[in-house]
């Protein structure tokens, strides 16, 4: 499975699923029942990849900013949503975090921002086909640390002025 493949998928389970990432991850797994087991780990190891790299502080301030607060836990399940959102909104929020304010168009607090169940989509697949754990990806791991100069969380003025377009949206 290569890069567009992936991104593909992504896009064809978050319509199908209308933007519920509960049903998305439901039927990310249906769909890679279809493939072999070797394509299910391609897809995993673009997953993982992706989910490395959006580890960074300045991703984390905005998704503090658009989930009024993220743990640790929560900043993880918003990067598993934001794979979800496929690959504009996610290679956008890379680019500038603070350019979610544009590209998400409607942002539901009770659903959105919690991908959880995605990240675990090419596990639960490749269990089911194979009757047996998925092996290790052989990527390299993600960081210690987000990569990037920290976010000061609770300075909400801070963040009002790193985030202006997100602020501006979700908090005034």
């Amino acid at each position: 499975m290569d890069e567009t493949e992936f991104w593909e998928l992504i896009d064809a389970t978050r319509g199908a699923a209308e933007g519920d990432p509960e049903e998305q991850a439901d039927l990310l797994v249906e769909r890679l029942l279809g493939f072999d087991p070797e394509q299910v780990l391609d897809f995993a190891r673009h997953f993982e990849s992706r989910y490395n790299r959006a580890y960074r502080w300045d991703l984390w301030g905005a998704a503090w900013v658009l989930l009024d607060g993220a743990s640790d836990d929560a900043f993880d399940y918003f990067r598993c949503w934001l794979i979800g959102q496929g690959r504009e909104v996610f290679e956008g929020a890379l680019h500038d975090p603070d350019s979610l304010a544009e590209l998400l168009d409607d942002f539901d607090e009770e659903i959105d921002g919690d991908g959880e169940e995605l990240g675990y989509a090419a596990d639960e697949a490749y269990e089911q086909l194979t009757g047996t754990v998925a092996p290790d990806l052989g990527i390299p791991p993600a960081p210690a640390e987000p990569e990037g100069t920290p976010v000061e969380f609770e300075d909400d003025d801070a963040l009002a002025e790193r985030y202006p377009r997100l602020w501006g949206r979700f908090h005034d």
